[in-house]
This record gives structure tokens, C-alpha cells and sequence, in this order.
């Protein structure tokens, strides 16, 4: 359920940004704190970034590494001294080579046959752990294209496990490769223990995209594999650390829409095993990410409009150290850490400026690149809050930056998740076309978004549709007060989630003139028992379909769909295993039976997201033609 931003955000966005912004990805932070590592390509660069170190001080470009001109690069992560790893995948050959730089020259010390992720040395730095899949299918994630359902089903899934490569010995050819964490069950992430002799992580039985929403705390050892049971969360787990000693274990725990859409509270359990304490109960903002130093457990936060960093610690309000209007990223996380957590890093971006690295004391990071500084923004964007039934609400309303005289048509654009908020990025690309047709555009984050604390993240359990669209019908009425927005000319659009509430929305509200639904739900009752992914919808709901049917069928647009009178664009990829495209088939039929006009359109081979460029071209020239058609 994770399509963020819906197409007139993200559509052709990767494209159209490469044409004039420097890009940074996966960094990561040396244990000293004294270099990083990034994936770059320059402005107009596409399809194969390099990997950048640089110095943290000044950042000043140290080393460019590229031993593979026709590889894709990932996973940068440091080990001592500064030894670098990183993974250059060859899709043509179906393989992914675990790479380590000293400093002279990169060399390859064992090569996957599949797709590998997550590359960490051992604390001694003489070995490295890495995920990886054998013979994938397909890609890692539930919200890639699924494999096609044929032959018997359920019998056949990729596994995600661990495998250990000693430093020392020569390189490990891809038929050599040997997991260490046992077979049946799907790895999503781990940490070394201190001693090097196994790993904390989170895992499952069964099938990898369905089932981490019920994934649990585990020990593995690095010799046998064995696993012993740490805990069962009672809300979705990321981010597992374990503390110096050896002795404690934290995590970021809450409720979770999708796997590395993070959010939640910190929580603690002792390694041997035990009830998790939450650290942070109450907080009114959520935890976005954690690392445990040497200093205490630090990490990324969310409140409102700003992301921040914090320090368990720290006897800063709320621990937060440092905090801005702007979205941080990193390889590991939002943000990374020195071993000792007095030096941090990241890429910050807003809406008016392109990304940059920011790094330095935690207190006070600062800007260290310069490439970006002469792009230029389209957008003038504003934060603002209302209230909706008690709550605060904020949200983000986006606008020509010298807008012509009158009123202009506003697209409200509602996140996927629903456990997820929309947080700036750099708007250009894609989004240029809407501005300069005199569009604005309003991105709430509702009651179930992340921003506000567990419990407001929290309030739409079993409520989907209700509170959650007041909520942003009441932003709509927040954004007219503050821009000139014409009532008359509103469109709404989302994915995923998002793609639900623009087809439930028809059925509650003809406010708006037209309708972009993207990987959206029209029918929970078929679609629990048709999707990959039916364990998500367990905490949200409290039990299955089978066990409350009504509770589902409330809350299903074609139940409604007399109601709908809006024209609406549905738009999906044929392979989504998170939303199946047959969801999309039942909105287009009901709304044609009613008489609403609509268009559907299947993307081949897509999963929970349009990625080829060409499909991506395509989404975007159809979307704005819906919008001129019926807001202009």
C-alpha cells in the first residue's frame, strides 16, 4: 500500500530529475565519521551511478569507484579503516557481486546468482553478511511486479537469507554460495550481535511480501544458523539494533502499512528474550528510524512538518537534537551515524531546493555540497494545520510561484500507507507541467499518517473513509482560506491507499469534478481473499474478512457505487500483488453500469508503481488530459 504520491508527482519524476539535478543515494557514514559514501550521477547522468566517497568535513570528493561500467550499484557500507563494501549488480547475467574497496582497488569477494541487499561487516571487519535470494523471481518487496500465478500456487517462494563471506579467503563463485540462515524462512533485516558471533533480526516463516506484518525478533547464530525466538512485537518491527554490551535489543515499533515505510515508537527487549518496553510512549511524533551507538540509541524523527534527529539521551524536548522543514535519507535509514553517534549524515531536500548532503555534529549538521544550488525551484509551498474533529491536522499546499490573477483549480493528492505522510521533495520534473498550467496542489497528511505520534497513527483503525476523509475535506477548506483556490475546479488522486480513498470518496462527496485512482481498492471483501500481501490488514481491521464481513463491506466503494457521480481515470500494473489490477476492473465496470464516465488503463508488467519510463510518459500525458478536460 506504499504509492506515496500519486502520477502527477512521481510518474516521470526519475527521468525528468536526472535531466538537471545532481542525485545522491544509499549514503553511508565511515565508523570514524571522518568520510561517506554515495551512489551519484550527475545532472543529466541516467542509469548509472557511481560511488562517491567524500570527506565529511568540507566534502570534497575523495575516490570515485567504478569497476563496472554496465552494473547498477548499491549498499555502500563501511567497515574499518575505512574499507568500503558495495554490491554491482549485472541484471544481464542474473547476478550481483559483493565488492570491497581498500582504498587501492575494488575486488569482487563472492558473486549471487539472484539479488542480494544489505551488505555489513562483522564488528572484527574481517567478515561480511549480506541478504541475499537465490534464483529470485522476482524483485525483494511486495510492491514490485509480482511473479505470474500459474502452475500450483503457494508451493514456490523466494527466500531471503543470510550468508557470511570471510574476507580472508579468495572470491566465493555463485554456485559456492551457501546461506547460513536455514531455509523457510524470509530474512527482512538484521544487525551483527558485538561479539561477532550472530545476528538479531527480523524474520518469517512462509512467504517474504506476505508475512512480515506478523514477522518476529530473532536470534541467529552466525555458525549453525539456529534461531531462537526474542520476541513477538505486537505492532509491525523495523530497524533492529543491538546495544555495545550485547545485552538489549531496539526497534522501531507501531502500526505499519508496509515494510521500510518506518514508523512507530522505540522499544526495547532484553536478548535473551522478554516483553518489549516502549521508550517513547505518548511522544507526538513518530520514530522514522534508530541506530544504537556508542553514545545511546539515536536515530530519525517526524513531527508535523519537520523531520528531526534524536537522542534517547538528550535532555532536549522530546530528545530531539536538530530539526528542519525538509525529508532526510540514507542508506541505512533517514539518517547515519558515526560509531561513537556524534557525527551524523544525510540528503536533505525541500520542495523550493534540490537535494544536498548535510553532515556534522548532531546538534548542528551542516550543508556540505554545492551542486544543486543553481537549479532552480517551480513551486512556492507552504505547511499548514487545521483541525478536524480534535485533531491537528497539517498538510502541504504547493502553488505557482508568481500566480496569475483569479482563482485557480487545486488537485488534492492524498499518500499511500495509509501508515506513511507525505514529506517535501524536491518538486520538479513532472511536477513543472501542473504548476505552469496554473494548478495548485494539496498533499494532507490525515489522521493514520505519521507526523503526530502512535495514536494518531492509530486512529483510523477500522475507520477507513470516515475520519480520515473529514480530515482532508476540512484541509481543503484550510487550503481555499489560504490560497486563491477555486471551489468549482478540484480534482483528487492518490495511490494505493490513496487510489482507495479517491474511489470512496465518490461515493461520499461530489465536491470534486474529477477523479485519478491508482492501484486503489474498490472491494475489500474480494480483495482479502485476491491480493499477495492479506496479512496488513489484520491490524487495521482487527480480524479477517471471514471473521467480520461487514466491517469490510462498509467500507467497499462498489457497494456504493450508485452514489459515484464523478468521472474518474483508473490506472494500475497488471502484476501488482499489493492491490491486484482486478480491483481497478470492478471500479471501472460499476462506474460504467452507473453511467459515470471513466478510463482504465493496465500497464504490462508493472507492480505497485509505474516505473518504465515509457508507461510512465504515458500515465502523465493521460492524467493531465483528464485534469484539462474537466477542471479547466
Amino acid at each position: 500500500m506504499r504509492v506515496l504520491l500519486a502520477a502527477l508527482l512521481v510518474s516521470t519524476a526519475a527521468p525528468a530529475l536526472a535531466q538537471s539535478v545532481h542525485q545522491y543515494g544509499a549514503l553511508a557514514i565511515s565508523p570514524a565519521g571522518d568520510r561517506i559514501a554515495t551512489l551519484e550521477a550527475g545532472a543529466g547522468q541516467e542509469g548509472h551511478a557511481r560511488v562517491t566517497v567524500r570527506a565529511v568535513q568540507g566534502g570534497a570528493v575523495l575516490r570515485t569507484i567504478d569497476p563496472c561500467a554496465t552494473c547498477t550499484y548499491s549498499a555502500p557500507t563501511f567497515g574499518r579503516g575505512g574499507v568500503l563494501a558495495f554490491l554491482a549488480r549485472d541484471r544481464t547475467a542474473g547476478t550481483v557481486q559483493l565488492m570491497v574497496d581498500d582504498g587501492r582497488r575494488a575486488r569482487a569477494v563472492a558473486t549471487v546468482s539472484g539479488i542480494a541487499q544489505t551488505p555489513r561487516f562483522s564488528p572484527d571487519g574481517k567478515r561480511i553478511a549480506l541478504l541475499v535470494t537465490i534464483g529470485a523471481r522476482k524483485e525483494a518487496g511486495a510492491v514490485q511486479a509480482g511473479v505470474r500465478q500459474v502452475g500450483e500456487i503457494g508451493e514456490q517462494n523466494d527466500e531471503q537469507r543470510l550468508a557470511v563471506f570471510d574476507l580472508s579467503a579468495g572470491p566465493v563463485a555463485a554456485a559456492a554460495v551457501k546461506p547460513v540462515s536455514p531455509a523457510g524462512r524470509y530474512i527482512y533485516e538484521y544487525d551483527w550481535t558485538p561479539d561477532g558471533r550472530g545476528f538479531v533480526v527480523t524474520s518469517a516463516l512462509g512467504n517474504g511480501d506476505a508475512n512480515w506484518w506478523v514477522a518476529t525478533l530473532d536470534a541467529v547464530d552466525a555458525q549453525t544458523g539456529a534461531v531462537r525466538q526474542i520476541a513477538r512485537p505486537k505492532t509491525q518491527a523495523n530497524h533492529p539494533r543491538v546495544s555495545p554490551d550485547g545485552r538489549t535489543v531496539a526497534y522501531v515499533g507501531g502500526l505499519m502499512s508496509d515494510f521500510g515505510s518506518i514508523g512507530g515508537d522505540v522499544f526495547t527487549v532484553p536478548f535473551a528474550g522478554g516483553t518489549p518496553r516502549n521508550m517513547t510512549e505518548g511522544r507526538p511524533l513518530t520514530t522514522t528510524g534508530l541506530q544504537w551507538k556508542a553514545g545511546g540509541i539515536v536515530g530519525t524523527t517526524l513531527k508535523g512538518d519537520r523531520a528531526g534527529l534524536f537522542s534517547l539521551a538528550s535532555n532536549q524536548p522530546e530528545g530531539v537534537t536538530w530539526s528542519a522543514p525538509m525529508s532526510f535519507a540514507a542508506g541505512d535509514g533517514k539518517a547515519v551515524y558515526s560509531d561513537d553517534g556524534r557525527t551524523v549524515a544525510f540528503v536533505a531536500q525541500d520542495w523550493e531546493h534540490a537535494p544536498a548532503i548535510y553532515a556534522g555534529p548532531a546538534s548542528g549538521p551542516q550543508k556540505i555540497t554545492r551542486d544543486n544550488d543553481a537549479v532552480p525551484s517551480v513551486v512556492k509551498a507552504q505547511s499548514i494545520t487545521w483541525r478536524s474533529d480534535g485533531y491537528d491536522v497539517q498538510g502541504w499546499l504547493l502553488g505557482p510561484r508568481a500566480p496569475t490573477a483569479g482563482k485557480h483549480p487545486m488537485i488534492v493528492n492524498v499518500h499511500g500507507g495509509p501508515a506513511s505522510a507525505t514529506t517535501p521533495q524536491f518538486a520538479s520534473g513532472a511536477l513543472k507541467p501542473m504548476i505552469d498550467g496554473g494548478y495548485y496542489i494539496f498533499l494532507p497528511n490525515p489522521r493514520g499518517s505519521y507526523g503526530q505520534g502512535e495514536a494518531f497513527t492509530a486512529a483510523n483503525k477500522r475507520d477507513f473513509g470516515g475520519g480520515d476523509l473529514r480530515d482532508i475535506l476540512a484541509g481543503v477548506d484550510a487550503a481555499e482560506k489560504a490560497a486563491p483556490i477555486d471551489d468549482a475546479r478540484l480534482g483528487l488522486t492518490g495511490g494505493s491507499y490513496g487510489g482507495f480513498m479517491a474511489m470512496w470518496a465518490n461515493t461520499r462527496t461530489n465536491r470534486f469534478k474529477a477523479i485519478v485512482a491508482g492501484a486503489g481498492l474498490s472491494n475489500w471483501v474480494s480483495y482479502y481473499g485476491t491480493n499477495g500481501i492479506n496479512q496488513w490488514m489484520l491490524p487495521f481491521f482487527g480480524k479477517s474478512v471471514y471473521d467480520d464481513y461487514k466491517a469490510y463491506e462498509d467500507v467497499s466503494a462498489v457497494y456504493h457505487a450508485r452514489t459515484a457521480k464523478t468521472p474518474t481515470l483508473i490506472y494500475v500494473g497488471e502484476r501488482d500483488i499489493e492491490v491486484p489490477p482486478t480491483q481497478s476492473v470492478e471500479w471501472w465496470n460499476a462506474l460504467k453500469a452507473n453511467g459515470v464516465e471513466t478510463s482504465l488503463v493496465i500497464y504490462p508488467d508493472e507492480g505497485h508503481g509505474i516505473r518504465d519510463p515509457e508507461h510512465a510518459a504515458d500515465l502523465q500525458r493521460r492524467v493531465m488530459a483528464w485534469w484539462a478536460k474537466y477542471l479547466r
